[in-house]
């Protein structure tokens, strides 16, 4: 049986709802054969992730999804391999966290100015290990019955530009591609086809970045070609996963995008040419 991956999941420690523990018995209940957890700027929940990877014998890429800034939009970079473990990296994760926390505030007292109650201190208490996002937020907004989706209340309220949307502090993609080649990492444009603006992606994956996830759930088998043409183009990597999030979305994803273990050894093929 080919080996498969899949490189984008999220636990509870950012806007999933599975634990480390339980993303890893549900890959191996998969017969995923390697995975990366990528929680939003926090890389808290990989010892727990570690530990369980070596019981269930499911190979574990250390990994984390930092939010970046370019040009006034939010960026997602993913990075691969890297040193979860530098004091300097855990302390700026503490940072943006810190400010996460602060900006989700502020987006609960736009919401109540638009007659939309949100019970900010439940959200904290029932998600006490995570990096709180716009995620946690929408979820609370969908079940006071305020929109039919979560898809709503982004399309309404929390999207980027939106009324009750609140800019996160910004760290620039070039600071963000530069914090994962000190970690010794492996930088990766996240699902770009949300930037809505391929013109944009050419200039991102110019910046320096090593590569581009090209395969996602969102993307067409179009879309995902074009990816992967972008990346040849510039001799840089492709990734891809599922971005799961547990029961936070509709459906549980993972392993419904996987990629070939071909993948994970161009990515080692890289990190190996580059000592």
């Amino acid at each position: 049986m080919n080996k498969e991956a899949d490189l984008h999941l999220h636990s509870i420690y950012s806007d999933g709802t599975f634990t480390p523990t339980e993303i890893l018995n549900y890959a191996k209940e998969l017969s995923l054969s390697c995975i990366s957890i990528t929680d939003h700027d926090t890389v808290n929940g990989l010892d727990e992730a570690f530990k369980a990877a070596a019981e269930l014998d499911i190979e574990l890429i250390p990994g984390i999804e930092l939010s970046s800034s370019y040009k006034r939009k939010e960026i997602h970079i993913l990075g691969y391999f890297i040193d979860y473990k530098a004091e300097w990296f855990l302390d700026k994760l503490k940072n943006f966290r810190r400010f996460r926390k602060l900006r989700f505030l502020e987006m609960v007292k736009k919401l109540r100015e638009r007659g939309i109650e949100v019970d900010y201190e439940k959200i904290l208490k029932d998600n006490p290990k995570a990096a709180i996002g716009r995620l946690h937020l929408g979820k609370a907004v969908y079940e006071g019955g305020h929109t039919s989706s979560i898809r709503e209340v982004f399309d309404r309220y929390l999207g980027d530009g939106k009324t009750c949307c609140v800019e996160k502090e910004e760290l620039s993609i070039l600071d963000a591609i530069e914090m994962i080649k000190s970690l010794g990492g492996i930088s990766i444009l996240a699902h770009p086809y949300l930037l809505r603006d391929d013109n944009m992606v050419a200039e991102l994956l110019d910046l320096g970045l090593n590569g581009i996830e090209a395969s996602y759930l969102g993307h067409s088998k179009g879309m995902e070609k074009n990816y992967i043409k972008m990346a040849r183009e510039r001799g840089l990597l492709i990734s891809g996963g599922s971005d799961c999030h547990g029961k936070a979305k509709d459906n549980i994803l993972m392993g419904k995008k996987r990629i070939p273990y071909e993948v994970v050894i161009k990515m080692k093929e890289y990190l190996d040419d580059k000592e």
